[in-house]
């Protein structure tokens, strides 16, 4: 049956911190995995350190955009913070590998995918995995790894800072490091499931992708320069536009691609409005794809994590051991002073089962019937059943 057990801390000093949230997560000696996230203000190594003096089971992690939230509150600080979710069963078997960033990131995918197999003892596929990543090649890392595994069910998310100025760090055992990929394979027959979501509302605003520069850069849609087709979709000038202005103006406006079943609309988020007006998205997009303008109001951003939380609980066949939930770090950003009542609706929802939400600069999932994917401004909530 599987356990699980949260634990954090606020305090100054790195090393101390991690020491205190181990010891409030661990489930005495039958962990198998330590999910750990920090500030990027902390000294993650640090951290890992004052973890690493308490276990040795496997970690893995990121920093987390400004806060995290457990079933206790909102975790932040702004002189760092750590937080970690320990999960023990006996018929759960894991293992976790990373690498960083290189020149082939697909290439890179496959080494990750083997090694993680390998540390689990494993020369099967497993039954779901975790991965993170930076925020830049995720797609092509998630290629490699369905090279070797095929496509396996996923949930995670983009390390993530507070200000995206790639501050961010991703976290492997004893492994801390700025740009790659780590992965963490598990082998169980117990329940897991994801839910996968934008939650935004489909707009009548779409057109045609005619032109991408390097994957992320969003030159003509209609053949109309991209940023200036945006502007008269939302009702704003290019001028209102430039720069990371973009950010926060389409946080409850953002693009939106469907895959080819229709089950799954993917966001994908404007971040920087350029001089030649074109935009740079946070994830990749391809010509030829229609795009729609999504909508949504910071109410519905907020009540969307309690709704999407419940479908989660609903689809588990079995009774719930812990919630592993993957919140946009955008739309933190956009639901602003008003984060306390997404934690109420977590707690609600959870209903007193263990939880940790982290925030991220990217997330990662699928839909039935849909491809493992990657999108921005999202919601990857992941249910694991106790059998």
């Amino acid at each position: 049956m599987l356990r699980s057990k949260v634990g954090y801390s606020m305090n100054e000093d790195s090393f101390t911190s991690g020491v205190m949230t181990a010891k409030n997560a661990i489930i005495g000696s039958s962990s198998k995995i330590g999910f750990l996230y920090t500030s990027c203000v902390s000294n993650v190594k640090e951290v890992v350190k004052g973890v690493r003096s308490v276990t040795d089971i496997p970690l893995i992690g990121c920093t987390s955009s400004g806060a995290i939230m457990v079933p206790e509150g909102i975790v932040a600080s702004e002189k760092g913070f750590a937080g970690m979710m320990s999960m023990s069963d006996v018929n759960l078997t894991v293992g976790v590998a990373c690498h960083e960033a290189g020149k082939n990131a697909r290439l890179i995918g496959r080494k990750v995918a083997m090694e993680a197999a390998k540390k689990a003892g494993m020369n099967i596929a497993p039954s779901y995995f975790y991965m993170v990543a930076s925020p830049k090649e995720e797609e092509d890392y998630l290629m490699g790894i369905q090279d070797v595994i095929g496509r396996v069910p996923f949930f995670g998310g983009s390390a993530a800072d507070d200000t995206v100025e790639g501050k961010w760090k991703i976290i492997c055992d004893e492994k801390v490091f700025s740009d790659g990929v780590a992965v963490a394979f598990f082998y169980t027959a117990n329940d897991i499931v994801t839910e996968y979501t934008g939650a935004y509302r489909e707009t009548k605003n779409m057109g045609i992708v005619t032109e991408v520069n390097d994957d992320r850069n969003l030159v003509s849609i209609d053949g109309v320069k991209a940023l200036k087709k945006y502007g008269e979709w939302i009702g704003k000038s290019v001028n209102d536009l430039r720069g990371t202005n973009l950010l926060v103006e389409s946080i409850c406006k953002p693009l939106g691609v469907k895959d080819q079943v229709g089950n799954l609309t993917v966001i994908r988020h404007p971040m920087v409005g350029n001089t030649n007006d074109t935009m740079n998205l946070g994830n990749k997009l391809v010509p030829g794809t229609t795009v729609i303008q999504m909508e949504a109001t910071v109410d519905e951003l907020i009540d969307s994590t309690g709704d999407t939380l419940k479908l989660v609980r609903k689809e588990l066949t079995t009774e719930p051991g812990a919630y592993f939930l993957v919140h946009c770090g955008g739309r933190k950003l956009g639901i602003g002073n008003r984060l306390e009542e997404v934690h109420k609706q977590l707690v609600k929802e959870a209903k007193g089962v263990p939880f940790i939400c982290i925030f991220t600069f990217g997330e990662y999932g699928y839909r039935e019937h849909s491809a493992n994917t990657c999108g921005g401004l999202m919601l990857s909530f992941t249910g694991f059943g106790k059998e």
